[in-house]
């Protein structure tokens, strides 16, 4: 990305913040709205080092078995490593940074689980300009492959993207194959989506534009698929291989994920950072899949580099 430095004053943050607040509320009533027996419930929380947030929590319910959506505006004296190893030239910073993140649990093995998430950051460091940028973007992870869900999926973000340049969308596509990747295990996550960092290649209000633009997209990239599998039979044999594709879920977060490294070492608040690890999961010792069953072909047909809009 091109580095630009203008100066980022308390307005424009707040401007940020009023709308991250906003999307964290209507992406709680969308989903609310498919579960008449379970309600998100709140949690406000403070960080001692500086700021806070909120986490909106659903759990045991008829549709979502997690479903966690989180705001926070936190504060701190000097980058932790996870963020100063890929930017040096900012260790020793001031920073805040805000974001809404989320991930999607459903109980039904048939319905995907979901990522996404949108974020700000300010660094500022005595005798510079400040540095900002906006990241974020969504994935999916199916535990059962339906070609018009992954089709569906990458046409919303794409959608999203087109208006900001047509090179941002496979850009940020390959980006985000990348990043979601186990290189332990030699495979992908899921089937991608969209995903993007350090973004600040257009000016503060067209950059916080493209921003708003993936985040406001999500829930139409979602919830049409969670409609169409969530009345899906699914026996105990689903739900073992939706919880061992968990599994790598957890290895993935907890090994890889800079959001997730980010919030540990800068002392953030545990509970809300590992709100994204699934409710249950299992490990197998080097499990195989039956041939030819719908559990190989999730890993033969779809958890492979692919172009969904070719």
């Amino acid at each position: 990305m091109n580095q630009q430095t203008t100066q980022i004053d308390t307005v424009k943050i707040e401007i940020v913040k009023s709308y991250l607040i906003a999307l964290q509320a209507s992406i709680c009533q969308s989903l609310q709205g498919l579960e008449k027996q379970h309600v998100f419930n709140e949690d406000n929380w403070q960080r001692a080092e500086g700021g806070g947030g909120s986490v909106r929590i659903l759990e045991g319910g008829d549709v979502f078995e997690k479903a966690g959506i989180a705001f926070s505006h936190v504060t701190g004296s000097t980058l932790p490593p996870s963020a100063s190893a890929h930017r040096p030239e900012l260790a020793g910073a001031k920073w805040q940074a805000m974001g809404v993140s989320l991930v999607i649990h459903p109980k039904n093995p048939f319905v995907p689980t979901s990522h996404a998430n949108v974020r700000f950051f300010v660094a500022e460091k005595e005798g510079q300009p400040p540095v900002w940028w906006f990241g974020g973007g969504y994935d999916l992870t199916p535990y059962y492959g339906f070609e018009e869900d992954c089709i569906h999926w990458h046409q919303t973000a794409k959608t999203a993207c087109e208006p900001f340049g047509e090179q941002l969308y496979p850009q940020f596509k390959k980006w985000c194959d990348d990043y979601f990747y186990l290189k332990h295990r030699n495979e992908p996550r899921g089937i991608g989506g969209v995903f993007f960092d350090d973004f600040n290649q257009f000016d503060f209000e067209q950059s916080f534009a493209f921003m708003r633009s993936v985040g406001d997209s999500y829930i139409d990239a979602y919830l049409p698929i969670v409609k169409k599998r969530l009345n899906n039979p699914f026996n105990e044999h689903n739900r073992q291989w939706q919880a061992y594709r968990r599994g790598r879920y957890v290895e993935f977060n907890l090994v890889f994920d800079r959001g997730t490294l980010f919030g540990l070492q800068s002392g953030g608040r545990t509970e809300s950072i590992l709100m994204s690890m699934p409710p249950q999961a299992n490990w197998r010792y080097n499990f195989q899949p039956e041939q030819n069953s719908a559990e190989q072909r999730l890993l033969d047909d779809f958890l492979i580099p692919k172009d969904w809009l070719d």
